[in-house]
């Protein structure tokens, strides 16, 4: 590493290193180490953190934009991660849609030989839809209408890359959309604290599947789990949610089905009476270019994601000089 410099001039009490020549700049952010482009300065703070990375707020100091900051640790340490990164940089690099969150940066490395982090820099959001859901004001049918209408928007648009659902988080799916139009009347939380309890609540709300609804699971180890699982019977929607108009209620009876195959559309909800006053044909993109996984293939190793992911870093920043 070339000689550091430490710089207590900043006004905020975050420590910080100058290295490689100042080009970049080392933050200790409650016990995790950032070094990311010098560009990037306080005012820092952690936003969230999740299984795969840290992320925190800062400015782009050549646009005085707040962005958010992912750290991804140790990506490279084995496949999967190395795989999962690589392909959320590929998929919101492909993607250009204002539902959609976007790729700002992806800070260059230092040396290409030698990192062993990632960096993902993302347009900053002031709120996301989990905190919505979580958070104590309550949501009148108004807000719920907007937010489906706008989650099923953006859903169309990722539908239309050909991605796959197993490419999309669980909280991105139909099913968990509708908590929007349950939470408003329902104060009990729908998420599940694991997988586990997750399937639960389903099977207690929507019934235990019968043979017929798991079709169109190839693992028969997860149709034999599902089947050993306490039965349960359909709830009536429309006594547990009472406070629920009619429309609303009827979409929800449409999305919350078990079988993807016989689960109402991103199409046909769009065109849903209930979304009737939002839809707008004209104004729901597709996206032009499916998405490719051509880098998925099974002889992918991890030095070529590596060198794909340099890449990727290279594109935002092919001088890095200028970081």
């Amino acid at each position: 590493m070339d000689s550091k410099s430490k710089d207590n001039s900043d006004t905020d009490s975050i420590n910080k290193v100058f290295t490689h020549k100042g080009r970049y700049v080392q933050y200790s952010l409650y016990g995790n180490l950032f070094e990311v482009s010098s560009k990037y300065v306080p005012p820092l703070r952690p936003i969230g953190r999740g299984a795969y990375g840290i992320v925190c707020a800062a400015v782009n100091s050549d646009t005085r934009e707040e962005v958010a900051i992912k750290k991804i640790a140790n990506t490279f340490d084995n496949i999967i991660d190395a795989k999962r990164t690589l392909r959320e940089i590929k998929l919101l690099r492909h993607m250009d849609h204002e539902n959609i969150i976007a790729i700002k940066d992806i800070i260059r490395p230092p040396q290409k030989d030698a990192f062993n982090d990632v960096y993902i820099v993302y347009e900053l959001m002031d709120t996301d839809l989990h905190q919505i859901i979580r958070s104590n004001q309550p949501l009148n049918l108004d807000h719920c209408q907007y937010f489906l209408y706008q989650l099923l928007r953006g859903l169309k648009y990722v539908h239309s890359a050909n991605v796959l659902h197993r490419d999309l988080k669980p909280n991105g799916t139909e099913p968990q959309s509708c908590s929007l139009i349950v939470q408003s009347t329902h104060p009990q939380s729908m998420f599940g604290k694991d997988y586990v309890h997750q399937l639960r609540l389903i099977t207690e709300l929507l019934g235990s599947p019968d043979d017929s609804s798991l079709g169109f699971l190839r693992s028969e180890n997860v149709k034999r789990y599902l089947r050993q699982l306490p039965r349960f019977g359909k709830q009536n929607l429309s006594a547990k949610f009472p406070l629920m108009s009619v429309e609303p209620l009827d979409l929800l009876e449409k999305m919350l089905i078990f079988d993807p195959d016989k689960r109402i559309t991103v199409d046909e909800a769009l065109c849903h009476p209930y979304l009737s006053s939002l839809h707008d044909i004209n104004d729901e993109p597709v996206i032009p270019m499916p998405f490719s996984f051509d880098f998925e293939q099974p002889s992918c190793t991890i030095d070529h994601i590596k060198e794909l992911i340099w890449r990727e870093s290279v594109k935002f920043n092919p001088n890095p000089l200028k970081q």
